[in-house]
């Protein structure tokens, strides 16, 4: 096992090389990424970098470690086809790139709104640093945005603009913004967080079309509102990017890996946002968080070199909404209980989140602790006592199960 090839040019791609080289795997390595530029941090697009606090990308490596490293990055290069039982990478053009063990780490790519005026000049949308350029770049001329979806990139993006001056109106689908991933009486307490700081919300709606002569003028919901702005930033979700998987690769919802991130064929791995893991605690999920792509791509360099790693990092996620310091662990797509602790109406609370008295998630605002004390909690399937939960002066490392 001699030559590696990295199908990506994200977070996770750049991880797993490292990863190889700092545990001095001395094997080729190639990573092909379809962006132009090194491997960088997406989080910041949407915070310091959009609102000007940042003009460089926050690179996972210096742009010069992967030459010095002897990493034959390959940038701005599109891969056709992982044809997996023939062991070779296929790029545009048709060359052909053999491998011993490969790792797609491919990502995910924006949903577009199949509607009227997509396609008009001041009509973005955020995954990459050119896609954070031109918003800034429009930002800096205007005085008023549209952003249509309030899932945690729009309310990162309304929140960036309104800090940048501008005024901003979301049209969200949903009762409350995050109501698929917080559920209303959390979602209310974002959307309290933003009219406080005057982004007029529309919910249960929808857009309709984006309206111009040239370039954007207006949206129209599908309930009739015309909302005018100088620029409209759509964020309705991603979809992975599956497309370069050969049929020896199942696809559903992503590409479907085992505990330890192996796919359907031996010496094939997929990590990040494209991997549909099967998690030891929630199941099969695929999650798009930067630290679940930093995380895998340590776990799959340690099991390319033959190491047995399951993959049980039970998740953890910030967001920074403006001065509002905002945390989440683990995983839930339904819950019957939450439990506060804290005091929502001074946004400094945990709220818990649990299925049949088993702790799936943790959120929080300005409450920094509770996060990452539960998380030992949901990695082992823990039921927690509701009480103990909201007493704030219970320490929840107690809780922790002994270490071995």
């Amino acid at each position: 096992m001699s030559r590696v090839v990295i199908v990506g040019g994200g977070l996770a791609a750049a991880t797993t090389a490292g990863t190889l080289r700092d545990d001095g795997f001395d094997g080729d390595i190639t990573l092909i990424g379809g962006e132009p530029i090194p491997p960088y941090e997406r989080p910041p697009l949407s915070k310091e970098y959009l609102r000007g606090d940042e003009t460089e990308p926050q690179w996972v490596r210096p742009p010069d470690w992967y030459a010095q490293n002897a990493i034959d990055a390959r940038l701005g290069v599109r891969v056709e086809r992982l044809l997996a039982t023939e062991r070779v990478v296929e790029l545009e053009g048709g060359e052909r790139v053999p491998f011993d063990q490969a790792v797609i780490a491919t990502g995910v790519r924006n949903r577009r709104l199949p509607i009227p005026g997509i396609d008009l000049a001041g009509v973005l949308d955020l995954r990459s640093v050119p896609d954070a350029d031109a918003i800034r770049e429009e930002a800096s001329g205007a005085s008023k945005a549209v952003v249509v979806g309030m899932g945690f990139i729009g309310a990162e993006v309304a929140s960036s603009l309104r800090q940048r001056g501008l005024d901003v109106t979301v049209v969200e689908f949903f009762a409350t913004p995050l109501e698929r991933v917080l559920g209303a009486e959390l979602g209310r307490v974002i959307e309290a967080l933003h009219r406080d700081h005057g982004v007029e919300m529309v919910f249960r709606d929808a857009a309709e079309a984006f309206e111009g002569v040239g370039r954007f003028e207006a949206l129209v919901t599908k309930e009739g509102r015309r909302i005018e702005g100088d620029l409209a930033v759509v964020g309705v979700g991603v979809e992975p990017m599956t497309e370069v998987a050969s049929d020896d690769l199942r696809i559903d919802n992503g590409i479907p890996v085992d505990a330890m991130l192996r796919t359907a064929v031996d010496g094939v791995w997929a990590i990040g946002d494209v991997a549909r893991h099967d998690h030891p605690v929630f199941g099969p999920i695929r999650v798009e968080h930067f630290d679940n792509a930093l995380r895998m791509g340590e776990t799959v360099a340690r099991n390319v070199q033959g190491a047995r790693v399951v993959h049980d990092d039970p998740h953890w996620f910030w967001s920074d909404q403006y001065d509002e310091q905002i945390q989440m662990s683990g995983f839930a797509m339904s819950w019957d209980q939450t439990v506060i602790r804290g005091n929502v109406k001074d946004r400094s609370f945990a709220a818990f989140l649990l299925r049949d008295g088993q702790l799936l998630s943790t959120f929080s605002m300005n409450h920094k602790f509770d996060v990452r004390r539960s998380m030992p909690l949901i990695a082992t399937r823990a039921h927690p006592d509701p009480g103990v939960l909201s007493d704030p002066d219970f320490d929840l490392r107690q809780l922790h199960p002994p270490k071995e």
